[in-house]
């Protein structure tokens, strides 16, 4: 009981969460990517993502801690079930809205990106602004690190890579 409490608060911190922007390299403000801007993806093996600098040197440990606010709607494990979110496994590399058995929203199902760590890092930015009309209710990660790590642990998890 104590840890569905626990759980849910985190749930409705990041939920309430506030505007973000991204930040360029010189710290101008720069807009984040929406599934309209995110342009052409290229899917790789997760292996390849992992080798990436940014996940490759991720906190696992921390990505962990980051993941409970995910599996609070959605399973990562193989063979697990549709939650309040479709299940997670092995997400990198599918089409959006493309998990077999889940009622996606139509504009979840009318979408044609595909998860890959870059989509998934700017889904997890803002989702109401990435993709708006989804029925997500979840404010987003919003820090970069945080993400990352939570990407990185994802792509083990939900890979089969652990």
């Amino acid at each position: 009981m104590r840890r569905s409490a626990t759980l849910f608060f985190l749930f409705l911190i990041a939920a309430c969460g506030g505007e973000q922007e991204g930040s360029g390299s010189s710290g101008e403000k720069t807009a984040l990517l929406t599934a309209g801007t995110l342009g052409e993806q290229t899917v790789l093996p997760v292996a390849d993502y992992l080798a990436k600098e940014q996940f490759a040197n991720a906190d696992q440990g921390n990505g962990m801690r980051q993941a409970q606010i995910c599996k609070a709607c959605h399973s990562l494990e193989s063979g697990g079930p549709n939650m309040i979110g479709p299940a997670l496994y092995g997400m990198f590399g599918r089409g959006v809205g493309e998990h077999a058995g889940f009622d996606y929203s139509p504009v979840m199902r009318n979408a044609t990106f595909v998860w890959t760590p870059r989509a998934l890092d700017a889904w997890l930015a803002q989702p109401g602004k990435f993709l708006p009309g989804n029925r997500m209710a979840f404010g987003g990660v919003f820090s970069q690190a945080d993400r990352d790590d939570l990407i990185a642990y994802l792509l083990v998890v939900t890979s089969g890579n652990h």
